[in-house]
């Protein structure tokens, strides 16, 4: 028998750490530079925390940061064996041999280098070390129990503690690992007893690895491994998990409002395949009475998948898309359509691209790179994708062509882009700007979601709208990202609550899942009915999949319950909107994990499948068949919504058995959540503004 060996100690942990080489050298009153054997370690002092810059400095750079961050002036005295700088609250204390930090606020440590100590080393890992093979290495310290939340679109635990974590976008295929469409390296804690709360960003477009508290490595420390030649770290003081947000969205963003109608049911399917059966599907929409605001055309829908991608209709089935698109628009739907950024070899783009320098290059061979998808995933369900170029965003001349290219979509009657994919750049590719695709793969859906973006806020006359799937740190500022493609079983709907927790934890206020799961038409109607439940508490709501998607499909039962659902959604807009307007002003999210709504009750932060909803609203999901549900209350008082009734008292478990029309949601004593009237076909019917008729107070 083989025995496999485990990854028990880095090949860092042995690098030499870095020491301090000389004196400390203000180079304004809020920077300091301090030499080291690896170059100069620049520190910048911030109104909430401290930057920390090592190595190369002049790499292409990207809109990950919305701006310089705000310094405060800071002093700096150089004592025996540290350096130390105090600004605003803040006391850094810089130690020499080995480079290690301490970094407090009002007296109490906010973060500081790792101190697991080691039998044969002072450092089982260096506080700061160079990677010989390139990048860099350093170590945060965590205390006994302190839990990290953040780090992207992640499908696992919330509390990423224990874990081994990478940001890299990345086509998962699905919810169930590691891996994720939406990455974010930046993590927070709201501390441990004595200790202030934490946020660490680190601003790279490369991948990082993040050992957070990993037994493998040190169970007690928070490796970060930044494979780039620049390492350049955030580290921000904060009370809570609201205010480290705040903070972090100060740096990279905050989403703009997205247009109201948005928060309507969208409608979709892999895929309508004709004309006739878009229409039939609308047609029965408004003849069943189903409040829906927007449906869509995806890929197959309306391009020839052989030449995709191409800025209009398959002409084999839309000789003129106008007449199809009008008649939608009578009916009252808002109108989606599907894109990617990449171009069929065999398309119209193509050799125009090339020519003129507009796709990524291959760094072997100077022609444009050809990307082959790996057939393996589509199978007999959809149709094998074609090799493609990609579209390089770093280009100028290519990003203001595809940005402009969008305004014809616009004028015919789009309202909507589904922006998919993005996650295609590989290590071989090189961009206009000198970049290969090692430091351009994670922030390549950054530019694309911003070029979509800003076409719309050009053209589209009822408001800029996208929905994208792939997302770096900054992303949150292009509204709004769906969780990919989840398996249409109940797993695949627990983690896709997960995913929009996490996501909403890494800075991204607004979310959205695929209703029934994308991969496999399993037609489970009590999975599709509580999956629809789940949304109804989320900012955005779209039914989508491999499949028959439409409530009808699913049975009269399946069809009542959500219907009922739909009903409480249309009601609700009022209330969300207005969760949606303080996530666009906080960056606090519409969906929000129990860590991040109850800051001073940890007992709820184990509970990851229930969240608030806004303020006043809190919501389990019920992702297991049978209509068991497990909720925790928090201390208090609280009222089923919206059935109403008798006071509950919170601080303790209950344990609930549901009807498939039935969800559990209760609202805080003493809360008035706006309801609007009922609606039988789409916002358009308050105006596409939020119209309150009445209040509910329990």
């Amino acid at each position: 028998m083989t025995i496999l060996p485990l990854p028990e100690e880095p090949l860092w942990s042995k690098l030499p750490p870095l020491r301090v080489a000389g004196p400390a050298r203000a180079v304004s009153a809020s920077a300091v530079e301090i030499p080291t054997g690896e170059g100069p370690l620049r520190i910048d002092t911030l109104a909430q925390g401290v930057r920390l810059r090592l190595g190369r400095q002049d790499a292409p750079s990207y809109p990950i940061l919305v701006g310089e961050p705000e310094v405060r002036a800071a002093t700096l005295v150089e004592e025996e064996g540290a350096i130390v700088l105090a600004w605003g609250g803040f006391r850094l204390s810089v130690a020499r041999d080995p480079l290690a930090f301490v970094l407090e606020k009002d007296g109490r440590i906010v973060q500081r280098s790792g101190t697991d100590g080691h039998f044969v080393r002072e450092h089982r890992l260096p506080p700061f070390a160079r990677r010989p093979e390139g990048g860099w290495f350093a170590a945060l310290d965590l205390a006994a129990s302190e839990p990290v939340f953040g780090l992207g679109e992640k499908w696992g635990r919330l509390d990423k503690r224990g874990q081994l974590v990478r940001s890299l976008v990345f086509d998962a295929l699905g919810v169930n690992g590691e891996r994720a469409y939406k990455n974010a390296p930046f993590a927070w804690s709201p501390g441990a007893p004595g200790r202030s709360g934490w946020g660490c960003f680190v601003h790279t477009p490369a991948t990082v690895t993040h050992a957070v508290g990993f037994a493998l490595w040190s169970q007690r420390t928070y490796g970060i491994v930044v494979e780039d030649e620049a390492l350049d770290l955030f580290l921000l003081a904060g009370d809570d998990g609201a205010a480290i947000l705040r903070s972090y969205t100060d740096l990279t963003g905050r989403a703009p409002l997205p247009p109201y109608w948005s928060l309507g049911a969208i409608l979709s399917k892999a895929y309508y395949r004709t004309a006739d059966e878009i229409l039939d599907a609308a047609r029965k929409v408004r003849e069943r009475g189903m409040p829906c605001d927007t449906i869509t055309f995806d890929g197959r829908a309306w391009q020839d998948t052989d030449t995709r991608f191409h800025f209009f209709f398959d002409p084999k089935r839309y000789p003129d898309a106008r007449p199809v698109l009008k008649q939608l628009r009578e009916m009252g739907f808002r109108i989606c359509v599907w894109e990617y950024p990449l171009v069929s070899v065999d398309g119209p783009y193509f050799g125009e691209f090339a020519a003129k320098g507009w796709l990524l290059t291959d760094r072997r061979t100077g022609e444009p790179y050809r990307y082959a998808f790996d057939p393996e995933p589509f199978g007999t369900v959809l149709t094998q994708l074609p090799e493609s170029g990609i579209v390089d965003f770093t280009h100028p001349d290519a990003y203001r062509w595809w940005c402009e290219a969008h305004r014809e979509l616009f004028e015919m009657g789009v309202d909507m882009i589904k922006s998919d994919f993005g996650e295609q750049v590989e290590p071989d590719c090189v961009a206009h700007n000198g970049d290969t695709g090692d430091r351009l793969h994670n922030v390549y859906p950054l530019l694309y979601n911003k070029c979509v973006y800003e076409a719309a806020e050009a053209w589209c006359p009822s408001g800029a709208f996208l929905f994208g799937r792939a997302g770096w740190a900054g992303s949150q500022r292009y509204p709004v990202q769906w969780g990919g493609d989840p398996q249409a079983d109940w797993e695949g709907l627990a983690a896709s609550i997960r995913g929009g927790l996490s996501w909403g934890t890494s800075g991204g206020p607004f979310h959205a899942s695929d209703i029934g799961g994308f991969y496999k038409d399993r037609r489970d109607p009590e999975l599709y009915v509580r999956w629809t439940q789940a949304a109804l508490f989320v900012s955005h709501f779209r039914f989508h999949g491999i499949g028959e998607r439409e409530p009808w499909a699913y049975g009269p039962a399946a069809e009542a319950a959500i219907r009922q659902a739909l009903d409480l959604r249309y009601r609700l807009l009022p209330y969300i909107w207005s969760a949606v307007e303080e996530a666009s002003r906080s960056g606090l999210p519409v969906q929000r994990a129990m860590a991040l709504a109850f800051p001073g009750d940890p007992a709820s932060w184990a509970f990851e499948e229930q969240w608030m909803c806004g303020p006043d609203l809190l919501v389990a999901a019920c992702p297991r068949p049978g209509g068991d549900v497990e909720v925790y209350l928090p201390a208090g008082h609280w009222t089923r919504f919206p059935q109403g009734g008798e006071a509950i008292a919170g601080g303790r478990v209950l344990r609930l058995t549901l009807a498939l029309d039935e969800i559990a949601v209760f609202a805080r004593a003493g809360a008035r959540i706006p309801l609007g009237p009922a609606v039988a076909t789409s916002t358009a019917e308050t105006g596409g503004i939020p119209k309150v008729e009445t209040v509910w107070a329990g």
